[in-house]
């Protein structure tokens, strides 16, 4: 990371001086606004932007409070979503934001409508979390004509990335769930080959055609070909919420009831699995072995209680404080790299052997998860700390299998990053400033 310049007070022009006040109205762009309403609304952060501007200074970053951001659920029904807007909460409330979320109730269509009323409102920043692509090609539109930082996770629309979007869009960021998911499934697929030798699984996935849900069923397949005495005979969706999930496990119990392993897409897929295969006399965790994704609350608690096996541990709680943060520093200055704006973290494979750890940090803690200005690059320009692993994301790795649009290249900033030696720095620059495990107890523990 470049070491970043400081302004000088001295060097601030007087702006009690109307040439100069209509000089930095000119490149903050407030047309249509007479000077009096600007010097009585201008930020500091928007002044010293200016001034940097002119003195040379290309992205100053300016820590100062404020700001509203919004949060675009996915769907409260989703134990995720209730634990991800929890830590965006302490992250805005740590950061002096105010904080708005809202429930897109599954619906891409909804979230629109949502966005648009966030901007009505004069939220300056929002983070997306939407079942599908189906309206961030709009949303990224409407962000770029209004202003407004807009970062976004999970479901999204395949090989549409940020640099095709506008300024605006500063991030889109998931776990790394190729391997995630693939790490969950060898621990299946090693209890079925320790206790039957080998045996039948299912999946239970979550939306069809969402991108993440087809990430996620790679690595399972990909893990499956180490096992060849483990067979996936069958899967069906379930919606990433329990009761879907519930109906459809009791339905490929109904095909397929000699199984001894269920691939659940995540934790609250899992959970109806889990309710479905008790329901029908089986015991998980002795007789057929479960896994899921995410690390929830719920998922952490089955895994003490020894009915889910194993869970890629991405901590929804991270989730919300990594694009709260990423949207408070663009709000105040900072800016991303290439690299910086299609971004993975790393999941944890969470198993008996260190439930205990995330139990006693984001179930049964009452410290803050995150030291949360620790994780702002304009807070801590110098000390700055992701606080779990995180790195340039691969669109091959991403989206592979997917086919491209009709005509589609790589984003010349994307490809340049990676010829010019930039994703290697900026992995290398996020691995060092990582110094508080994700896995440790809080930071801010008293």
């Amino acid at each position: 990371m470049p070491r970043r310049r400081k302004l000088d007070p001295r060097v601030f022009p007087d702006y009690s001086n109307r040439k100069v006040v209509d000089s930095v109205m000119e490149r903050l762009d407030t047309h249509g606004v007479s000077r009096r309403e600007f010097l009585q609304t201008a930020t500091v952060g928007a002044l010293a932007a200016a001034t940097a501007y002119g003195c040379g200074f290309p992205a100053v970053a300016v820590a100062q409070e404020g700001g509203k951001l919004g949060h675009l659920m996915m769907s409260l029904t989703l134990e995720y979503v209730v634990n991800a807007d929890a830590g965006a909460r302490q992250a805005a409330e740590a950061l002096g934001m105010s904080y708005t979320s809202v429930d897109g109730q599954f619906d891409s269509g909804r979230q629109l409508n949502q966005f648009e009323q966030f901007a009505a409102s004069g939220v300056q920043a929002v983070m997306l979390h939407a079942p599908g692509g189906g309206s961030i090609k709009r949303i990224a539109q409407l962000a770029n004509e209004n202003k407004i930082w807009l970062d976004n996770t999970w479901g999204t629309l395949p090989w549409f990335t940020p640099f095709e979007a506008g300024e605006y869009w500063t991030m889109y960021a998931e776990p790394d769930e190729f391997n995630a998911h693939r790490a969950v499934t060898v621990e299946v697929c090693r209890a079925v080959m320790d206790k039957f030798g080998g045996g039948n699984i299912v999946g239970v996935t979550g939306i069809e055609g969402n991108s993440t849900d087809i990430v996620r069923s790679r690595g399972r397949d990909d893990a499956l070909k180490d096992f060849p005495e483990v067979k996936l005979v069958g899967q069906l969706p379930g919606k990433w919420n329990r009761e879907d999930s519930q109906k459809a496990m009791e339905d490929l119990l109904s095909r397929y009831p000699d199984i001894v392993g269920v691939i659940a897409q995540n934790d609250d897929v899992a959970d109806g699995c889990i309710a479905a295969l008790r329901a029908a006399g089986r015991t998980p965790g002795e007789d057929v072995f479960v896994s899921g994704a995410d690390g929830t609350t719920r998922g952490a608690e089955m895994i003490e209680q020894g009915r889910l096996l194993a869970t890629s541990a991405n901590v929804p709680q991270y989730m919300g404080a990594f694009l709260s943060t990423r949207l408070y520093d663009c709000l105040h200055g900072w800016r991303a790299r290439a690299s910086e704006r299609l971004m993975n973290w790393r999941s944890v494979t969470m198993t008996k052997a260190n439930v205990q750890n995330y139990l006693d940090r984001y179930v049964n803690g009452k410290d803050p998860w995150f030291d949360y200005k620790r994780m702002s690059k304009v807070e801590h320009a110098e000390d700055w700390d992701p606080q779990a692993e995180v790195f340039p994301m691969d669109v091959d790795r991403e989206w592979g299998g997917i086919e491209k649009p009709e005509g589609w290249q790589y984003p010349k900033e994307y490809t340049e990053a990676r010829e010019n030696g930039e994703v290697e720095k900026v992995t290398r620059e996020y691995k060092e400033h990582y110094k508080i495990d994700l896995f440790g107890p809080s930071p801010m523990k008293a």
